[in-house]
């Protein structure tokens, strides 16, 4: 979440969070592609869900598992 000043005067985190997004985002437009491709609102939003779970499905399979060792 951004910081309540992010929009007059940006932290060094708040850049990074704008990075981490648009890089999320030009994964997800090399994936899926810019446009969508179907003509009618029932279609689009379900090109849009199968849309939104691919980088997740990626993000997940890539993210380690932690077990806490007590």
């Amino acid at each position: 979440m951004p910081s309540k000043t992010a929009e007059t005067a940006p932290t060094q985190r708040d850049r990074h969070l704008r990075a981490l997004v648009e890089a999320e985002i030009g994964r997800w437009k090399r994936v899926i592609g810019g446009t969508l491709r179907s003509q009618t609102n029932g279609r689009q939003a379900t090109d849009v869900a199968v849309a939104v779970n691919v980088p997740n499905r990626m993000l997940e399979l890539g993210r380690p598992n932690y077990v806490r060792i007590i």
